[in-house]
C-alpha cells in the first residue's frame, strides 16, 4: 500500500489510472448499454419479462415485424424530413450569423451570447416556450399572423396533421442555430483576412469571395457541423415529448420517439431496442462518413 500511494504521489501511474477511470466509464455507461439493448432486439421481452432472464430467442422476428409494420415507412420519412431540413436551415442560418458577428460592430459579443441562451436551455423548456408560442387559441404566432391580415383562422400548428411536423422542425432550428454559429465562427476565424484583401484587390466581389474563398477554406468545419448536426438532431427527444407527443395520428413521429412508445408505453420492448438499434446504426454511419472524408484535413 505504501509503493502504491508513493507512486502516485510522484505522479507515476496517474496517468494509467485516468485511462482506467476513462475506460471503466466508457465500458459502463456506453458498451454495456448498447450491447445490450442489442441482445434484446433478438428477444421477446415484455412487461413481464424484463426483470427475468426467461426472454425466449427470436432472432430477426422482431425486426421483420418492425419493417413489416404500417408505421414504419411515414416515421421513416418524418425522420428524414425532420433532419434533412432541421440541419439545412441550422447550417443556413448559422453561417448567415456566424458572417453577420465576424463584422465589427459595438454590442456584437453581448449580442453573440443572448443567442447562445436558447441553445443552453434544456429541450423540455424550449419545447414548453415553442407550445406557449405555436398555440392555436392564444399563441403569439397565430396573434401576429392575424394582426397582420396574413391569416384570418386560427392555425393549430401542433394538432393539424398536415403541419405539425413543420411546427416542430421549426423549434429544433431555432435550438440548434447557435451551436452552428459558434462552431463556424471559428472557422471563419481561422482564414486569413490578408486573403480577403488580395482577392478584394483584385476586383472579386463579396459574393465570389463567399464562394471562392470562404466556403472552401471552411470544408472540415462545413463537414463537421453536418455530420454533428445529423447526429444531434437524431438524438432529439424532448422537443416531441412537449409539443407534439409523435401526434395526432403519428402524423409528427419520429424514430426516436417511436423506439421509446414501443418500449415505455407499449411495453414492446424488443421491437422498442430494433428502432433503436436501427438508430444507432445510422448514426455510426454518419459518424464513419465524417471520420473518412476528413483523415488527411485537419480542423482547427
Amino acid at each position: 500500500m505504501l509503493r502504491f500511494n508513493r507512486v502516485f504521489r510522484d505522479g507515476g501511474g496517474f496517468d494509467s489510472a485516468l485511462v482506467l477511470f476513462a475506460l471503466a466509464y466508457l465500458v459502463t455507461f456506453s458498451a454495456f448499454p448498447l450491447i445490450y439493448n442489442l441482445v434484446i432486439s433478438f428477444q421477446s421481452v415484455d412487461l413481464f419479462t424484463i426483470a427475468t432472464f426467461d426472454r425466449p430467442f427470436v432472432g430477426l422476428d422482431n425486426y421483420r415485424e418492425i419493417i413489416d409494420d404500417p408505421l414504419f415507412m411515414p416515421i421513416v420519412r418524418n425522420t428524414f424530413l425532420f433532419v434533412f431540413l432541421s440541419v439545412i436551415f441550422q447550417l443556413g442560418i448559422g453561417l448567415a450569423l456566424a458572417l453577420f458577428f465576424r463584422l465589427d460592430f459595438p454590442g456584437a459579443s453581448w449580442l453573440r451570447g443572448l443567442f447562445l441562451a436558447g441553445w443552453i436551455m434544456p429541450g423540455l423548456v424550449v419545447g414548453a416556450i415553442w407550445g406557449w408560442i405555436l398555440a392555436g387559441d392564444f399563441g403569439v404566432v397565430n396573434w401576429l399572423l392575424q394582426s397582420l391580415g396574413i391569416t384570418q383562422q386560427k392555425i393549430f400548428w401542433l394538432s393539424d396533421p398536415s403541419i405539425s411536423i413543420y411546427s416542430v422542425i421549426i423549434a429544433n432550428i431555432w435550438l440548434g442555430v447557435p451551436f452552428n454559429m459558434i462552431l463556424l465562427s471559428v472557422g471563419l476565424a481561422s482564414i486569413p483576412d490578408d486573403v480577403y484583401e488580395a482577392a478584394e484587390l483584385d476586383g472579386a466581389t463579396r459574393l465570389q469571395r463567399f464562394f471562392t474563398i470562404t466556403l472552401p477554406m471552411m470544408r472540415a468545419q462545413l463537414g463537421a457541423v453536418i455530420s454533428l448536426g445529423i447526429i444531434f438532431t437524431l438524438q432529439q427527444f424532448d422537443l416531441f415529448a412537449a409539443l407534439t407527443q409523435g401526434g395526432p395520428s403519428n402524423a409528427s413521429n419520429v424514430l426516436q420517439y417511436w423506439s421509446w412508445e414501443l418500449a415505455f408505453r407499449e411495453y414492446r420492448i424488443g421491437h422498442g431496442s430494433v428502432v433503436s438499434v436501427v438508430m444507432t446504426l445510422l448514426v455510426i454511419v454518419v459518424a464513419t462518413a465524417y471520420v473518412r472524408s476528413t483523415r488527411h484535413e485537419h480542423v482547427v
